[in-house]
């Protein structure tokens, strides 16, 4: 990782000039599915407040012991306070829960990655959303699935995490790879988890402790190492960081490769019904 003002720049650069090879998408859409409190809003806050140069805070954010957001959520992200949008637009779910019938349902799950659940759905635990549901989008396309699934986990609760929650991930991540969704994770308030990392964020590949939870992860989710992202949303800062813009942006840049992927996939279906 080069921590310098360039690559920052490329980063940047690189995003915002992001083209798929599907015509028909121009924004890769990803969705952030984690526990309550692992940072899901707080990392939109942090990638918008990178593209527009200051703190923002348009995502609802907190530590409640509940889901503080209840609706789906679509982002769009501009470069600049009245800029382009970005060619990526992360939407954020309801936060899994531990009790069976809380939190994101799996039905609901499988609606938003076939691209059927409306921006500010309000969610529904009781019930899933159906076709005669306002808010169900009947006629979809490519442009409104989901193209990367990203699982948001807090660095400080790895080895935390109840069995209930790794089996409602473990259920997940079965359906996703059934549908041929792209995965990776996201680990975020490493700079709380490991004290070397608090005190230079560039620490974060060389520190032994954030290394053991990604391996921790890996080995609990079934995700390889390499699809383990650390990450360092802002909180408490009133001034942007280069070194946390940059792990954020190379973050949001492996989200377009994994989407690169499902694309390519896309295609080699569609080649092969021709």
């Amino acid at each position: 990782m080069q921590w310098t003002a360039e690559r920052k720049r490329q980063l940047k650069e690189k995003i915002q000039n992001y083209k798929s090879d599907v015509k028909s998408v121009s924004q890769v859409r990803v969705l952030l599915v984690g526990p309550v409190g692992a940072g899901k809003s707080s990392f939109f806050n942090s990638v918008n407040s990178v593209f527009r140069g200051n703190m923002t805070s348009q995502a609802i954010c907190g530590s409640a012991g509940t889901s503080l957001t209840t609706q789906f959520r679509t982002f769009t992200i501009k470069s600049g306070k009245s800029g382009e949008p970005i060619p990526l637009i992360l939407c954020d779910t309801m936060g899994m829960e531990e009790a069976s019938g809380a939190g994101l349902d799996m039905e609901d799950i499988v609606s938003i990655y076939k691209g059927h659940v409306q921006d500010r759905y309000q969610f529904n635990p009781m019930t899933p959303l159906s076709e005669d549901v306002p808010g169900y989008r009947k006629h979809v396309s490519l442009k409104d699935q989901i193209h990367c699934v990203v699982y948001v986990v807090d660095a400080c609760r790895v080895s935390l995490m109840s069995a209930k929650i790794v089996e409602k991930f473990a259920a997940i991540r079965k359906k996703t790879n059934q549908i041929g969704i792209p995965q990776l994770v996201l680990l975020t308030k490493v700079d709380e988890a490991c004290p070397l990392v608090s005190e230079e964020l560039q620490n974060v590949y060389l520190s032994h402790y954030i290394q053991r939870k990604i391996q921790e992860l890996s080995a609990s989710l079934g995700i390889p190492v390499s699809g383990i992202l650390p990450v360092k949303n802002y909180s408490q800062e009133l001034e942007l960081n280069q070194n946390t813009d940059i792990l954020l942006l190379s973050t949001l840049d492996q989200m377009l490769n994994y989407a690169d992927s499902f694309f390519e996939n896309q295609l080699e279906k569609e080649q092969e019904e021709l």
